[in-house]
């Protein structure tokens, strides 16, 4: 933390253990910029259910913190997020039946709507800083701030199809929003990576960056939307947000079936057994 900055620390609390989670989201307040921070590079900062409760914890306290103007959304280490920890405990929904496990999948991922929906809500403009792999949930995480800025060492892609899954939390959803149908069709279906360049001009992304730049041109931006007057900047966000997403509600719950179905399918287990033996999947619709 650079001296002379006023700052305040805010740590989480997990329930996730009974003695408490490790910390995945971090958030800092300086001069007016909430920095989220994902804070887990040993695991290139891989996603969970508890990186979700945390992440909607610190966004509601964001909200109602009058000091902050704009956010800034950032990570550790040499990716933004890889996607989905498997890794992480508590990550697989149980049932008495599979009628019963889908509907625990269909609730719990409607859940995670939610949590992000508190940060992609934020009165805030939020500003996304990706560097590296940025895959899966960590795509979907970045595509839900109101700008994005990339380094141009930045990957990006939903291979979510490739392992038997839907795309769960409405990535593909905001790519046609931002890049049109067609792209969010092609990215999603195929599960192809792009660069930050092509993400650019998919309008994916705004800015593209040199690595060693991204830490001062996010802040940069976040500073000169955080100088603009609050009530103005609150009001066109909120504006364009009404425009942009006024099917998105509907349209994600359709997500959250259709993520359910696809998570307690048999295709998903084989999409993840050969993801891990390093084989091709063979899928058979069920």
């Amino acid at each position: 933390m650079r001296r002379g900055v006023r700052a305040t620390v805010i740590d989480t609390v997990s329930t996730e253990t009974g003695e408490g989670a490790e910390r995945r989201v971090r958030l800092d307040v300086e001069d007016g910029i909430a920095l989220l921070t994902l804070c887990r590079p040993d695991r290139l900062n891989g996603w969970s259910w508890e990186s979700t409760r945390q992440l909607g914890l610190l966004a509601d306290r964001i909200r109602f913190d009058p000091s902050v103007r704009a956010v800034l959304l950032r990570a550790e280490g040499r990716a933004f997020c890889a996607g989905i920890d498997v890794t992480a405990p508590g990550g697989a929904i149980t049932g008495e039946s599979p009628a019963e496990r889908t509907r625990n999948y269909y609730e719990g991922i409607r859940w995670v709507h939610e949590r992000f929906a508190v940060l992609a809500r934020l009165p805030q403009p939020v500003i996304a800083a990706v560097q590296g792999y940025c895959l899966g949930f960590g795509f979907e995480l970045a595509l839900m701030a109101d700008v994005r800025v990339a380094a141009d060492d930045a990957v990006f892609a939903l291979p979510e199809a490739g392992l038997g899954v839907a795309v769960d939390a409405g990535g593909d959803l905001r790519i046609a929003r931002e890049a049109g149908a067609g792209w969010a069709k092609f990215l999603a279906l195929t599960g192809r990576r792009i660069d930050a360049a092509t993400a650019e001009r998919l309008h994916l992304v705004q800015l593209v960056v040199p690595p060693d730049a991204l830490e001062d041109t996010s802040r940069a931006l976040a500073a000169e939307i955080a100088a603009n007057a609050p009530l103005a900047v609150q009001g066109i966000k909120r504006g364009i947000d009404a425009y942009a997403d006024a099917a998105l509600p509907a349209a994600l719950d359709r997500v959250a079936m259709t993520a359910a179905l696809t998570l307690t399918s048999e295709d998903c287990r084989e999409g993840y057994g050969a993801g891990a033996a390093r084989r091709p999947p063979h899928f058979r619709g069920a």
